[in-house]
């Protein structure tokens, strides 16, 4: 697996709950895993997610897989009070090796940070019933479109995305979704794309949102300072456009997700 940029700090962790929540109307909008009992989740890092996927459906048992003792150690105490309908499992996703078998697979904001996508997925099917429904959900970062310009912002997201693709990421895997699904053996796959698009309709979540970006760029920030590839200067301009995004209702910003579904 690819180092992760954003860190494992105890304020990332935080953001990750945060972003969760935030995030939740667009990334379940479709997702249901009603009728489904034993549910794996790969890259679970603090449990952010699957506290949403437990509380929307009562009836799932979940499996958490991921390789950072630092981010399970902290999702076994977010996740303290659903007591044994959660589990936690220390081990790289592309390298997966589990004794049981499961009905449904979440994977969300996963993928963009491993070395082979493909090999994850076809491991993540051997783990699989048959007729198991699976949701993954990844970034793809090239759909990004702002007017006007806003050439400070766009830069240091280029920059983040380059130093990602470096690192052995991949910020566009999710557009490449249906591909990876279907030669890594699913039966069926459909796509839906969604995420933002703030214009002159977009009244207060214009800065609820542009909040989230600046948090959510920032994370990445000591990883980039440390390797050079950004300077204090560009981290405080990104910041200073995305905040005139925030103000300005003329401005548009666009960005794309991507999430697959996908049945084996």
């Amino acid at each position: 697996m690819a180092n992760y940029v954003h860190g494992f700090d105890p304020e990332e962790q935080l953001r990750l709950q945060a972003q969760a929540g935030i995030l939740a109307p667009m990334v379940y909008r479709e997702i249901d895993f009603s009728g489904c009992q034993n549910l794996l989740e790969v890259g679970s890092g603090v449990g952010a997610q699957t506290r949403i996927l437990l509380e929307r459906f009562p009836q799932l048992r979940i499996t958490c897989v991921d390789s950072s003792a630092v981010q399970l150690a902290q999702a076994r105490i977010n996740l303290a009070s659903f007591g044994d309908r959660v589990r936690f499992v220390e081990q790289d996703g592309c390298s997966l090796s589990l004794s049981e078998s499961f009905d449904a697979a979440f994977l969300c904001w996963t993928l963009e940070h491993v070395s082979s996508p493909i090999q994850l997925l076809v491991k993540l099917k051997l783990h699989l019933q048959p007729g198991a429904r699976v949701y993954v959900t990844e970034v793809f970062n090239s759909s990004l479109y702002t007017s006007p310009g806003f050439p400070h912002f766009k830069h240091y997201f280029e920059v983040m995305s380059s130093f990602q693709r470096k690192i052995g990421g991949n910020p566009d895997v999710g557009i490449e979704l249906g591909n990876l699904l279907t030669e890594a053996g699913f039966a069926t796959c459909t796509t839906r794309f969604d995420g933002f698009y703030l214009d002159q309709r977009s009244g207060d979540s214009r800065k609820i949102f542009t909040a989230y970006w600046i948090e959510l760029l920032k994370s990445a920030a000591p990883a980039l300072l440390e390797s050079g590839d950004c300077s204090f200067q560009a981290l405080k301009l990104m910041e200073e456009d995305l905040e005139k995004i925030g103000n300005d209702q003329n401005a548009i910003f666009f960005y794309q997700f991507v999430q697959a579904k996908a049945t084996l």
